[in-house]
């Protein structure tokens, strides 16, 4: 029995990358877990199977397919009462070169997305008279980044989302925090490296040079922070950005 029996939980964004480690660390401790991404894929069917849990494809950007989605966990699974907003989209671009559309489809899915999956989880959280909800931000939408612009800005937007919602809803004990990653270790990655006109490897190392701890994170690193911040035994921590990079934004200038 771990700290999380009994609680269901619904992870967007994990068919690969930091996802997919908070849904293995989430079922680990004993939750049961709906993971979700845009489209199904081997990938999301395996790791459901994996972990005993449902695999929900659905676009975060859409919110009859959010709520749709929402509702299929909590029939098949039971009542969601945990949610990682961890689904992310992300381009780069010098500033008066960005295309609107892509502009807006990062806003939509990164920052829209996760107001719709907290919508459609609330009304299950209070019927169970108490929830989680963990956002993942990053550590760019604290310090802001060139020419990634668009997803700085939605991340940012994240943050102040946490810290309203947390004020808002935490006397229903449902306890709203964000985590700002620093770089990780992800797929994600790759679209820097293409970015920056170098190899992936090269890009690592680029990155890791500029963080104290002398490394770039991995997603098991996030997926404890995401964890610890699901646990139902820990309350007073409410509306807070934790800030898991290895200590670069306390020591940038």
């Amino acid at each position: 029995m771990g700290r999380l029996s009994g609680h269901v939980a619904f992870v967007s964004g994990a068919a690969q990358g930091m996802g997919a480690a908070h849904a293995r660390r989430l079922a680990a401790e004993g939750a049961l877990v709906a993971v979700n991404d845009r489209v199904a894929s081997p990938a999301l069917d395996d790791l459901a199977h994996e972990i005993a849990g449902l695999a929900v494809p659905a676009d975060m950007a859409d919110r009859e397919a959010v709520f749709a989605g929402l509702q299929q966990a909590s029939e098949h699974l039971g009542e969601v009462d945990i949610v990682v907003a961890n689904h992310a989209y992300m381009s780069m671009s010098d500033f008066l070169d960005h295309d609107e559309d892509d502009w807006w489809r990062v806003i939509d899915t990164n920052l829209g997305g996760t107001f719709w999956l907290i919508q459609a989880a609330l009304p299950s959280m209070r019927r169970r008279g108490a929830g989680r909800v963990v956002i993942i931000s990053s550590e760019w939408g604290q310090v802001g980044w060139p020419r990634a612009t668009a997803y700085s800005a939605s991340k940012a937007g994240l943050i102040s989302l946490t810290k309203t919602l947390g004020r808002e809803l935490a006397r229903e004990h449902i306890i709203v925090n964000a985590i700002a990653p620093g770089v990780t270790d992800t797929p994600q990655l790759q679209v820097d490296a293409d970015a920056a006109g170098v190899t992936l490897a090269a890009m690592h190392e680029e990155y890791a040079a500029t963080i104290p701890l002398g490394r770039i994170g991995v997603p098991e690193d996030i997926a404890a922070a995401v964890a610890f911040l699901a646990d139902f035994r820990m309350e007073a921590l409410v509306g807070q950005v934790v800030s898991v990079n290895g200590g670069s934004t306390r020591t940038r200038a």
